[in-house]
């Protein structure tokens, strides 16, 4: 079954061209959703809570442009709590850490900067549609530079208990990851497909019950998977 991705972005010619970009692939169903002048974000706010319930998206797509704009985080605030199956991805022109923890808070499960390309959209897709949650390397970086920052203060790097409910294959592809290797890399290095290593990663996240790949990663350096 299609994955169903509403699209929202002030810009009609960008709003269109995501679409255009979705609908390369068979697996997704895109729909362009109105969106206007940040003015008129109050009313149309309403109108696209009532088009979400009805449609019930899988995941929605909203493209930030203002970081400083108040009404650009409620309307992401709307959409969680109107939509709470329907998982939420921000394309933001910044990759500000502080505008990060707060569409984090918000309850957005996905987060791409304004250099991420297709294939990072599409795995982002795959990902959020899976369950987990998913960040650019650009914000993944800086996450982890600040969970770094936290582990040096502290001085702790203890093994962490669940390596043992991975496979070496599991293990191999968390090392990859660590490396910035992406999905499609790993299945080129280790001759299987980009599904398998999805499905590797789901079945990594399940099993450490973790919710996105940063966690993952914090997990590889913990138990000396991933050097730093």
């Amino acid at each position: 079954m299609a994955i169903t991705v509403g699209v929202i972005d002030k810009q009609i010619i960008f709003r269109k061209a995501l679409c255009s970009l979705l609908e390369r692939h068979d697996d997704f169903l895109p729909t362009p959703l109105s969106c206007s002048r940040l003015p008129e974000r109050e009313e149309l706010a309403s109108r696209l809570m009532h088009d979400l319930r009805l449609q019930g998206y899988n995941i929605v797509l909203i493209h930030l442009y203002d970081n400083t704009d108040e009404r650009e985080l409620a309307l992401i605030d709307s959409l969680v709590k109107t939509c709470p199956r329907t998982r939420i991805l921000v394309i933001s022109q910044s990759a500000d850490s502080k505008l990060i923890s707060q569409i984090i808070k918000l309850g957005a499960k996905g987060f791409l900067d304004a250099n991420a390309n297709e294939q990072n959209l599409v795995e982002a897709l795959f990902t959020l549609r899976g369950g987990n949650d998913y960040f650019s390397d650009v914000i993944t970086h800086i996450l982890l530079g600040q969970y770094l920052g936290n582990l040096n203060e502290r001085k702790e790097q203890t093994e962490q208990p669940g390596i043992e409910k991975l496979s070496d294959r599991q293990i191999e592809i968390i090392r990859l990851w660590g490396q910035n290797f992406t999905n499609q890399e790993i299945a080129d290095k280790l001759y299987i497909s980009v599904r398998t290593v999805e499905s590797h990663k789901n079945h990594i996240m399940r099993a450490l019950e973790l919710k996105t790949n940063v966690d993952m990663v914090k997990f590889g350096i913990r138990n000396n998977l991933i050097q730093i």
